[in-house]
């Protein structure tokens, strides 16, 4: 029984499917656009929209000024950059351009889009996006 088992295995095992949803992540944050199929969109979409709010968090304890804002700004910096695989520019451009776009907004950052069937196995293709705001 799969009680209290979170997330999708993808036919994959756990290393093969941590790398997927990195890579997926670190391209839909690079490009705010990714084609994929169905299953691995739902994977990585909940992912991707802590990590936004991660950097909201961590840019609302930025805007306080004092060291206890900088020190949390840190933190939320380095808490993305554990899930991305130490990118230092994405992190930087999540922090610093896609973040503050969602600043008044309460959730909903991505938007799923259905595309059309891959024709080789007929998976229902979708575009992953970043709403745009």
């Amino acid at each position: 029984m799969r009680h209290q088992k979170a997330g999708k295995k993808l036919s994959r095992s756990k290393d093969a499917r941590t790398l997927l949803r990195r890579n997926l992540l670190k391209q839909l944050f690079e490009h705010e656009r990714i084609r994929t199929t169905k299953a691995k969109a739902q994977a990585v979409r909940g992912e991707a929209e802590k990590i936004i709010t991660l950097a909201k968090k961590g840019n609302a304890a930025a805007a306080q000024g004092d060291e206890q804002g900088r020190a949390a700004l840190v933190h939320y910096e380095r808490l993305v950059a554990a899930r991305l695989g130490n990118d230092r520019k994405l992190v930087y451009k999540i922090f610093h351009e896609i973040a503050p776009r969602y600043a008044e907004r309460p959730g909903g950052y991505t938007r799923m889009y259905r595309w059309k069937f891959r024709q080789g196995d007929a998976a229902e293709m979708v575009i992953l996006e970043l709403v745009e705001d």
